[in-house]
């Protein structure tokens, strides 16, 4: 890979194929804790899931398979080696979730623990704080629990009720709230808990389960995911010593909202997973059901479905990897030695430059996966109402992904809303691009595809797509000015339009990369997928790209807007029906075993 991209500059930049990281770059040590932690799913997990989610609040089950998976080492990712972690970061972390990710309930509980459970202790613990919980919780000894969100703050984390008051000999804060929709709450021995002091500050703390006042609250009875634990947490005067409080007094909110974006990265990878899983058993049943003598894999409309599947979870799968590429080579600019304890603080800064990617990957993978298992279910037919068949559970385990880590409400309005941030710091230069896009609108182009080029009229789009976006975004701020963050309509059509640029380029892009090493089949299938992907998702873009435009414009500056859009997602997709069914024809083949 060549040139490391700033957040969000996909947006105003040319990408080559070299500048993305994709899943055929993966390690040899990555793929080999893909395929241990997919062997330990399949036979020790997947077969106990019914049980875990039929359990009644009875978690016994899923407690001894977590703590196998702690004997098993798939804590310990993200951990340094002195505390028995292997240090091997977020791609390596999104790898095993993936394969984590079908198990359901326990991939909750799973997640849960080693993300935002484990990873403020990892990021933010003193050393005394980790020699003291970290080792337990890399062995699974002991599970951890995220407690940020409220009965009266959910979206709005900012407005906790939770307070932390020190004691007057100063050696305790006595914290007194309540905590909602906690994952893991009842089967957690540490909570790292957010509340605020007296004067206003955010506050992170270390909570064990076993100090007196913390109590457990009832377990939600849910749509899905009924295996996992999701409870009220209850702190009565609970004495914290003060030498648990998590990072700097008045900092609380950072070290809550900075976990939150590699949480938001880590379901995107789940959300992946899970999907691939569903796309394989709705083929393999398609192969096996048979109305009319016949396969219903043979019919059209079945064959339609499966194309439009695979290149969901191939495009998301593309974006989420290219994120993870982001990810790997900023940190690796980090010139501070991990022994040093400012190497977090650095760590951090890399990172949150990807905030804007972090919330494209978490709504569109989730929403991704929330198509397919739809689609899962009406293969199955009836049967995919009734749970003896496993569409009916992945239907109800893919709802939540949503709501975790922000509704898709909140990060796509924060999508947008970051990118202006940074373009008002002076970070990226949108306003000077979205006036060279106005120009471009109001200049007739004669520029014609070079098909000598692989993928070029994808390419093309791609350029074009993000011409428009800088011309709608570029007409929103000069209407509404610092009054933009209130007009969320206008911002989720941007996020939209955003969203889908990322996704097209991850996968035209990987196509690129990887094509000369595919096997003929491969490229005619890696051919289909693009192109499949590429029309859905401009049409997408379309749509919200028209829709803004009626927000924002009207009279002649709305007719010239329009016809930019035009222009501009104009994709000529000839061949479409013969790309899907070569897709659905590869996948039927091969029993719905996903081919990258």
């Amino acid at each position: 890979m060549s040139e490391v991209l700033k957040g969000g500059e996909y947006l105003i930049k040319e990408i080559s194929k070299d500048d993305v990281f994709t899943p055929e770059n993966l390690s040899p040590e990555q793929k080999q804790m893909m395929e241990t932690t997919e062997q330990f799913i399949k036979n020790e997990v997947l077969p106990f899931v019914p049980d875990m989610d039929n359990s009644n609040h009875d978690f016994t089950l899923l407690v001894e398979k977590m703590k196998k998976a702690g004997e098993l080492g798939l804590f310990a990712i993200y951990a340094p080696e002195e505390y028995g972690g292997m240090d091997l970061g977020l791609t390596t972390g999104a790898c095993v979730v993936e394969k984590v990710a079908p198990a359901g309930s326990f991939s909750v509980a799973y997640a849960a623990h080693t993300g935002i459970g484990s990873l403020p202790l990892i990021y933010y613990g003193t050393k005394e704080q980790k020699d003291k919980y970290l080792e337990k919780l890399v062995t699974g000894e002991w599970i951890a629990a995220y407690c940020l969100t409220e009965p009266d703050a959910g979206t709005d984390a900012l407005g906790l009720r939770a307070t932390a008051k020190l004691s007057e000999d100063g050696k305790y804060y006595i914290l007194n709230g309540t905590k909602q929709f906690i994952t893991n709450g009842s089967i957690a021995d540490l909570y790292t808990v957010f509340a605020k002091t007296p004067e206003g500050e955010y506050i992170a703390l270390l909570v064990e389960r076993s100090f007196d006042g913390v109590s457990i609250g009832r377990e939600e009875d849910k749509l899905g995911i009924r295996g996992s634990s999701t409870a009220q947490i209850m702190f009565d005067n609970v004495k914290v010593p003060v030498e648990n409080v998590l990072g700097k007094i008045g900092e609380g909110h950072k070290i809550a909202f900075q976990v939150l974006d590699e949480g938001r990265f880590i379901l995107g990878a789940a959300a992946v997973g899970a999907a691939k899983a569903a796309l394989e058993d709705a083929v393999a049943y398609a192969n096996e059901r048979k109305q009319f003598k016949m396969p219903i894999s043979s019919f059209g409309a079945i064959k339609e479905k499966i194309a439009d599947m695979t290149s969901l979870i191939y495009g998301a799968e593309s974006l989420a990897y290219r994120l993870a590429g982001l990810y790997d080579q900023r940190v690796a600019e980090i010139e501070v030695d991990k022994s040093n304890p400012e190497y977090y603080k650095y760590y951090h800064k890399a990172l949150e430059d990807y905030a804007t990617e972090c919330s494209i990957t978490k709504v569109f993978c989730s929403e991704a996966l929330d198509k397919v298992v739809d689609e899962v279910v009406q293969i199955y037919g009836g049967y995919g109402f009734v749970t003896d068949y496993p569409a009916e559970r992945y239907y109800r385990d893919s709802r939540i992904n949503r709501i975790f880590e922000g509704t898709n409400e909140i990060n796509r309005y924060l999508i947008p809303g970051m990118l202006l941030k940074k373009a008002m710091k002076g970070e990226l230069p949108l306003v000077a691009k979205a006036k060279e896009a106005l120009d471009a609108l109001m200049t007739p182009s004669f520029e014609e595809v070079d098909e000598s080029i692989r993928f070029a009229r994808e390419k093309m789009l791609i350029k074009n797509l993000k011409t428009m976006f800088l011309i709608l975004a570029g007409a929103a701020t000069q209407k509404y000015m610092d009054k933009i963050k209130y007009e969320q309509e206008i911002l989720f059509a941007l996020a939209d339009i955003a969203m889908g640029i990322f996704a097209i380029e991850s996968a035209v892009l990987r196509a690129d990369k990887i094509y000369d090493s595919l096997s003929d089949a491969k490229k005619k299938l890696i051919e289909g997928l693009v192109k499949t992907f590429t029309f859905e998702q401009n049409e997408n873009i379309k749509k919200a790209a028209n829709k803004g435009a009626f927000f924002v414009e009207e009279g002649d500056n709305l007719t010239a807007i329009l016809s930019g859009i035009r222009r501009f997602t104009k994709y000529e997709a000839a061949g479409l029906l013969t790309a899907k069914r070569d897709v659905a024809n590869y996948m039927i083949e091969n029993n719905g075993k996903y081919p990258f």
